[in-house]
């Protein structure tokens, strides 16, 4: 289901909420230029004048999605790169075995 920006974030930090207990939380961002269907193989390519970010996060069968417009790239990035700094700390340490080198 595709949200407001505001509206995901809240949601993607209950889905933070529900993965510390049960699962894990896919997120995914690619670009975006606004088309639903694909374009035909024959013709020009239009160019959009616009593109665009989709975002997506899954939870186990919920699924949330938004689309960040340019103007609005700056202040979503700062929200997002909070919500994700606050809701990764149950992440695990990778194990860092100790390899002693060779000497030659």
């Amino acid at each position: 289901m595709l949200l407001e920006n505001d509206f995901f974030l809240t949601e993607l930090t209950r889905l933070f909420q529900k993965g510390k207990t049960s699962g894990s939380i896919n997120l995914t961002m690619k670009r975006y230029d606004g088309r639903t269907k694909p374009l035909p193989r024959t013709g020009h390519v239009p160019d959009p004048t616009e593109y665009k970010c989709l975002i997506r996060a899954t939870l186990g069968s919920k699924k949330i999605s938004t689309v960040v417009h340019q103007k609005d790239v700056n202040k979503f990035q700062l929200a997002y790169a909070n919500l994700l700094k606050g809701n990764l700390d149950g992440m695990k340490k990778k194990d860092k075995s100790k390899k002693k080198k060779a000497t030659q």
